[in-house]
């Protein structure tokens, strides 16, 4: 028995490797991670796609139930379909740790992630510092503004995940995320990346002031901001100019 935890990449069910593809073809039960990412596809378009029946897999399932079915089904391998790449939520290093707990084989099939994909913006990757969610719930929560103060201490980009849950069909909306920041004191003249659908063909990046990128039209999600660092390299700042 494997079990395979499978990235399935950021827009369609064409974005998976071979070697994924070729996991899911091997397995006898398929799981479809729905809560920590939205995918642009639905379950019935991957069902066609891979030829093979999927079971949508929520919070609950993961987190509570899902060490029990690898374990009960040790004769058989077992694909968990992730969107982007595994590994990037500590959900799925939590899978990972049990796995091998539990003496069962694990195999990671890597894919773009949000990680990767925010390199079409022009702002260097390894000057990325640490990332911030912004969650639903937020008036009290002040880690995302402590982290963008210790990130631009050192002059590093940050980035912020806004929430999700794709169950509910709810989705942490740009301006959500920009209310929540003034509401914290960053100024409204502060330059930032409003960015949508990052790795899809339909992306959408604004580059301006937060409060020119509150009211704009951002399509569909999975959504995120990017506040850069104060100082930058002249091809970054030649790069941002193609978003404004």
């Amino acid at each position: 028995m494997t079990l395979y935890l499978i990235g399935l990449g950021l827009e369609s069910e064409k974005d998976i490797s071979i070697k994924g593809l070729e996991a899911i073809q091997s397995s006898s039960e398929i799981y479809l991670e729905n809560y920590t990412s939205a995918l642009q596809v639905g379950k019935e378009k991957l069902e066609k796609f891979y030829k093979k029946k999927i079971i949508l897999a929520d919070r609950d399932l993961i987190e509570n139930k899902f060490t029990e079915k690898i374990i009960s089904g040790k004769e058989k391998n077992i694909s968990l379909l992730i969107p982007g790449s595994p590994l990037v939520a500590t959900t799925h290093i939590a899978i990972f740790q049990e796995a091998i707990l539990n003496k069962i084989p694990v195999e990671i099939i890597d894919n773009s992630s949000i990680f990767t994909a925010i390199g079409i913006t022009g702002l260097e990757l390894y000057k990325f510092g640490r990332t911030a969610s912004i969650p639903f719930d937020n008036k009290n929560i002040k880690t995302p503004i402590q982290i963008l103060e210790q990130n631009q201490k050192i002059n590093l980009h940050t980035l912020f995940l806004l929430d999700l849950n794709p169950k509910e069909k709810k989705y942490l909306s740009i301006k959500e995320a920009i209310n929540y920041l003034e509401k914290n004191k960053v100024s409204k003249k502060e330059k930032a990346l409003a960015c949508a659908r990052l790795g899809c063909g339909n992306f959408v990046i604004r580059y301006r002031n937060l409060d020119e990128l509150k009211n704009k039209n951002y399509g569909k999600p999975p959504y995120c901001l990017i506040i850069p660092a104060k100082k930058l390299h002249f091809m970054e700042e030649e790069m941002l100019k193609e978003w404004k």
